[in-house]
């Protein structure tokens, strides 16, 4: 069988690619694959069509009126798919906002006239619809048993966490903050995760995205925990972001806030990705939320417990 020249546009499948075993015949990637370290090495084949530093006031500002003024916040560089002549090109038709669409690589694709790609799209709303997606890599990729192995190591895996956080005696609530302004609960497979590590999600959505929120949702809320994992951000952007919100009462007023209950998370790495690595995002729940029970080594790197300054 002729080996498979792939690019892939999303970070998540970039990591899939890579547990599969398929890193060597990947040729090109998106601004955003950064995992595993070694294919940053590759070609970019994308960039976002909007300055993505700032706060999240002005990035969500930038993303909306990039998408007033365009059909995409991205580019796709067909100039460059075209010089790597991919076999296979892996998007998603997930959300416009979070990485390359569906619709970005077609109208590329239509500029790419020798290699004929096969597109590959995923959908992943859900901790299902997740899995399915290794499974049509894997296929595309003319790898199937192999998919199949890596979405039985990855139940094996949750399972086990799962069990631990289920000997628990309290299931605390809690509410997986997505943006921080506006605000926005984390929904699709997040909610889902929660219910694994024994928590009580408040506001998230399985298998949807979540809408806006008003800052009195959250206050009427009022969860035993606050799990920060905006999309795109590590710890340390988090911090500095939450640090501004906490200076409103409504968020200083907050039971998580005061009882100490307010946690960080690389909200990049792991929460936001659609990839392997979702079995890691779950252990960090289940060590936010049950530390007595769970302890995965995540702390430091994962998540942190947020601390005011003194």
């Amino acid at each position: 069988m002729p080996e498979n020249r792939i690019v892939s546009l999303i970070a998540s499948s970039t990591e899939t690619i890579c547990a599969l075993g398929f890193q060597d015949q990947l040729v090109g990637r998106s601004h955003e694959c950064d995992y595993t370290v070694s294919v940053k090495q590759l070609p970019k084949c994308s960039e976002p069509k909007f300055d993505i530093e700032g706060n999240s006031r002005e990035i969500d500002q930038r993303v909306l009126n990039t998408l007033e003024n365009a059909l995409s916040v991205y580019h796709v560089h067909a100039d460059v798919l075209e010089e790597l002549q991919p076999t296979v090109i892996v998007t998603q038709d997930h959300c416009e906002v979070c990485a390359v669409s569906l619709k970005d690589v077609e109208n590329a694709a239509c500029e790419i006239l020798s290699s004929r790609p096969k597109i590959v799209s995923l959908a992943p709303n859900s901790l299902a619809d997740l899995q399915k997606g290794f499974l049509e890599i894997a296929n595309a990729l003319g790898a199937p048993e192999t998919g199949q192995t890596l979405v039985d190591e990855m139940n094996r895996k949750m399972k086990a966490v799962q069990d631990a956080a289920a000997k628990a005696a309290n299931r605390p609530s809690v509410v997986c903050v997505e943006w921080i302004d506006p605000l926005m609960a984390a929904g699709n497979w997040v909610p889902e995760l929660v219910a694994m590590a024994n928590g009580n999600d408040l506001l998230g959505i399985p298998k949807a995205h979540t809408p806006r929120l008003e800052i009195k949702e959250l206050v009427d809320a009022d969860p035993d925990k606050i799990v920060v994992m905006p999309c795109g951000w590590d710890i340390e952007k988090s911090r500095q972001e939450i640090a501004e919100a906490l200076r409103s009462e409504a968020w200083a007023n907050l039971t998580a806030v005061k009882s100490g209950e307010l946690y960080l998370t690389d909200g990049n790495q792991y929460f936001n990705r659609p990839g392997p690595r979702v079995a890691d995002s779950l252990e960090i729940l289940a060590e936010i939320l049950h530390p007595e029970l769970c302890s995965f080594g995540h702390e430091g790197t994962g998540w942190a417990r947020y601390e005011r300054p003194r």
